[in-house]
């Protein structure tokens, strides 16, 4: 018969993993089925096909629901628990806090499962279609069945969200785990993350600004509303983002993990043990966490300390303007300085505009609305520049004979819904302990002067103290070739 290669059908191909789906192998496929992991230190290019930018933008796309999801319920959830549905400001963070706490076991399963798909069959696309049926958990999320008050609405809210993340993070592992699969070197993932980071700038701005302003008459019928507008996109972003993924691992290539099976604690132990990993993933977890505490404050700011609830969507806007216009910038500075010092930079930007917050309510809402650019700038950069570094991470191990791509970003991805669930909650136990009085139907509630000050203190100076210890641990990573 000849040598199989000559009569291979994927020869000339880029699906050359068809042949491991099928169990099967040949001359010509073996090479690109299952030669083992590239060794990839951050200096090293492993580039076979630079993304095209059309890729990229599909690509991208698909963050564009991941900001929705993620923005609104962060900026909304706890206001519309606790001034539209009467739940108690401590109860409302707990109904925020434990369905984030379920992702922290949920996340490195899923990571460890996209691994096994990816060995089984050369892709890891099949948990991205659970990703489309989001958009039913986040309709619900914001339909409260009529007559339902306090408990009874924080367990059908909690409950949603629960369901609502379960799917969220079927999409998001996989997806955030492409730029670690593809064949491409340093400077190649930023550009990838770059292009994501634009978009999902894009779908955080127009949550941030939409959302707030479909509310902003007030009463639960307002938030179900925006939800059912809203619930399109997250459909559209999720079906260009799979296409955007099967288009980059086709043209780029993509590393498979290793053929030893591991345990999901395995997994999770082995990157925990990476030192490198370990800082910059709890850098992350104090970065994220101020984030989310960030927009979880800014309703309560806009009307008690601005006193004008409308200051909610010109905040937001103030802060995810600049965000998307400076990614790109992000890529330059990280091409001269590195991500590190790049990274370090955004942190401490942060961290001095949540001091400057305080003067907000005697300077006024111009000088507000500029220390909020400067921080908006400085998150596009704390996003870019952090994810950007995850691969390189994974490159790393690669290099060391680990190849895990998709464990370690279910443990990233566990850690950042761990600090988007902290962040509400803390902001909300800052409230409580000062006794924030809770209303139903958006009604005005005198607050005393204690909770007035908490709920300043809460939405500026807690933030920065995150930050500090933020800033702390990224110091500690050393893998970045540029500024080390």
């Amino acid at each position: 018969m000849g040598d199989r290669s000559d009569h291979c059908p994927h020869a000339g191909r880029s699906r050359a993993q068809r042949c491991v789906r099928r169990r099967r192998t040949c001359g010509r496929c073996r090479p690109a089925a299952s030669r083992p992991a590239v060794s990839a230190t951050p200096q090293t290019s492993v580039a076979e096909t630079e993304p095209s930018s059309a890729d990229l933008c599909r690509y991208g796309a698909g963050s564009v629901g991941m900001g929705l999801w993620v923005t609104v319920p962060g900026l909304l959830l706890l206001y519309f628990l606790t001034q539209i549905l009467g739940v108690p400001a401590f109860l409302a963070g707990l109904t925020l806090l434990l369905p984030k706490l379920l992702d922290v076991v949920v996340h490195p399963l899923l990571g460890s499962l996209s691994d096994r798909q990816a060995r089984r069959s050369g892709h890891r696309r099949g948990m991205l279609y659970w990703g489309l049926l989001l958009a039913v958990a986040w309709v619900a999320l914001f339909t409260v069945p009529g007559g339902l008050t306090g408990t009874g609405a924080a367990l059908w809210v909690g409950g949603c969200y629960v369901a609502g993340n379960l799917l969220f993070a079927c999409f998001q592992v996989p997806y955030l785990t492409t730029p670690s699969d593809l064949r491409i070197d340093y400077h190649e993932r930023t550009r990838v993350f770059t292009f994501r980071m634009v978009f999902l700038m894009l779908g955080l701005l127009g949550a941030g600004v939409a959302a707030p302003a479909l509310v902003a008459a007030g009463g639960s019928a307002a938030y179900a509303r925006m939800a059912l507008l809203l619930a399109g996109v997250l459909v559209v972003s999720a079906l260009l983002g799979l296409v955007g993924v099967r288009r980059l691992t086709e043209r780029s290539g993509i590393r498979l993990p290793d053929d030893h099976r591991h345990s999901v604690l395995a997994d999770v132990r082995a990157a925990w043990r990476d030192r490198e990993f370990r800082a910059l993933l709890l850098s992350y977890l104090c970065t994220n966490t101020t984030t989310h505490l960030f927009l979880a404050g800014v309703p309560f700011y806009a009307r008690y300390v601005l006193h004008d609830k409308s200051f909610t969507a010109l905040m937001m806007g103030a802060f995810l303007v600049p965000a998307t216009l400076a990614a790109p910038i992000w890529l330059r500075v990280s091409r001269r300085i590195g991500k590190q010092r790049g990274l370090l930079l955004c942190q401490l930007a942060f961290l001095a505009g949540s001091l400057t917050l305080p003067v907000g309510g005697v300077a006024g809402p111009a000088v507000t609305a500029a220390v909020v650019v400067v921080m908006g700038a400085a998150f596009a950069g704390l996003q870019l520049l952090a994810f950007s570094m995850l691969p390189d991470a994974v490159a790393a191990a690669e290099a060391r004979g680990a190849a895990r791509a998709g464990a370690y970003t279910g443990v990233w991805t566990a850690t950042e819904a761990t600090g988007t669930a902290v962040g509400p909650y803390l902001y909300a136990a800052v409230l409580a302990s000062a006794g924030f009085v809770s209303t139903t139907g958006d009604a005005v509630v005198a607050q005393s002067g204690t909770a007035h000050a908490a709920l300043l203190l809460g939405f500026t100076v807690l933030p920065a103290g995150l930050m500090a210890v933020a800033w702390l641990f990224q110091r500690r990573y050393r893998l970045d070739p540029v500024a080390a």
